[in-house]
């Protein structure tokens, strides 16, 4: 039976913090899994523009992005598997809005308001 000697350490104090801030290996893994999602810029420039419009159909979705409605259609299906948007159907219509508070911060720090950075629009 071998054991493994414990890591060496130079600062046990900042390792200490380091391992108590990583916390729990799932949380990182579904950070990391909703990171991937957001990291393509078709399905962020999605977020954005859901964010913005609040809800807004596949349709105006593929029109302001310049996808076409098939390829906003699949984004939007892993969007939703991740929990990073919902749909809501008004008879023929489904819009589209995000369903995730993080990610609405996110944005923010990605595209800030454009009234804050004295964009128009």
């Amino acid at each position: 039976m071998s054991t493994e000697p414990e890591p060496r350490l130079i600062d046990p104090d900042r390792a200490a913090a380091a391992s108590a801030g990583l916390g729990d290996r799932a949380v990182i893994d579904e950070w990391a899994r909703r990171f991937s999602a957001v990291a393509d810029p078709s399905r962020l420039a999605l977020l954005v523009s859901i964010h913005y419009a609040r809800e807004i159909s596949v349709t105006d979705l593929a029109a302001v992005t310049g996808m076409t409605d098939t390829a906003v259609s699949q984004a939007l299906r892993l969007l939703r598997a991740h929990g990073l948007v919902a749909a809501r159907r008004a008879g023929r219509v489904v819009r589209y809005r995000l369903a995730d508070e993080d990610v609405h911060e996110l944005i923010h720090r990605v595209r800030p308001h454009p009234a804050r950075t004295g964009e128009a629009g």
